[in-house]
């Protein structure tokens, strides 16, 4: 499926304040992680199409689909962007499901290194969203600490070996599974990898390839999109997660 170029700001609204939507157009670095590139307020607003049109297509047909699509996004709050992300796609899309797609409930399943501080913020206390983050803890953003009504976090101290990382997203997937939602939405970030370069977890390939068989065997219409992952091997890990969410 083929997303359009843009999204309306109707639908950015949903996730996003207009003052935020107007700061994306003006000059001057967000934050020190954050730069504002030539454009960036176009190709932020391409990856939420992305995202809306995986998340369309998954309701629709109830096949995987996903976005592979950048900048991120679960970092990005209301009316701030921060730590790489400008638009928060999977807000936007579990909002867009419910609001416009017929979803009656909708979840997160976040397995990012980092927490998504942004997602958990927007969807915080919504009725018919539920969010579930495991992630490195301490590590930016700080946050994701505890629980709190309809977010569930699972932070996991630095070089947690790989079969309690497993077992904590494992944990979360459950989760996700007994909210019964009519959609899932992944935030599918593959900076847990043990060679990643700028955190410090142990999971390995095949250990994404099972991530995306546990998806697959839940039956839920899906749709994941892309959050972090910056080794040289990023093309790996998102076949293997693929290669097996689709087999």
């Amino acid at each position: 499926m083929t997303p359009r170029e843009d999204v309306p700001d109707e639908t950015l609204l949903l996730a996003h304040t207009a003052a935020h939507l107007s700061r994306l157009e003006q000059p001057g670095d967000f934050d020190p992680d954050t730069a504002n590139f030539p454009g960036i307020a176009l190709h932020a607003r391409r990856s939420v199409a992305a995202a809306l049109a995986a998340a369309e297509h998954a309701l629709r047909t109830r096949e995987p689909a996903f976005s592979l699509m950048r900048p991120p996004g679960h970092h990005a709050t209301a009316g701030q962007a921060m730590g790489f992300c400008y638009l928060n796609q999977v807000a936007v899309a579990a909002l867009a499901a419910r609001h416009d797609l017929g979803a009656g409930r909708v979840a997160v399943w976040d397995f990012d290194a980092h927490h998504g501080n942004g997602t958990e913020a927007i969807l915080h206390g919504r009725e018919g969203f539920l969010f579930c983050s495991v992630h490195q803890s301490p590590c930016y953003p700080g946050t994701g600490l505890s629980d709190s009504g309809n977010c569930r976090n699972w932070p996991l101290p630095p070089y947690t070996p790989r079969g309690d990382h497993m077992n904590a997203i494992r944990q979360s997937l459950d989760t996700v599974v007994a909210f019964r939602p009519d959609l899932v939405l992944v935030s599918a970030g593959f900076d847990a990898y043990a060679r990643d370069p700028i955190t410090e977890m142990c999971l390995e390939s095949e250990d994404f390839a099972t991530l995306g068989g546990w998806l697959r065997e839940t039956e839920i219409p899906a749709a994941a999109i892309l959050e972090g992952g910056y080794s040289p091997d990023l093309p790996t890990l998102v076949g293997s997660f693929l290669g097996s969410w689709a087999a």
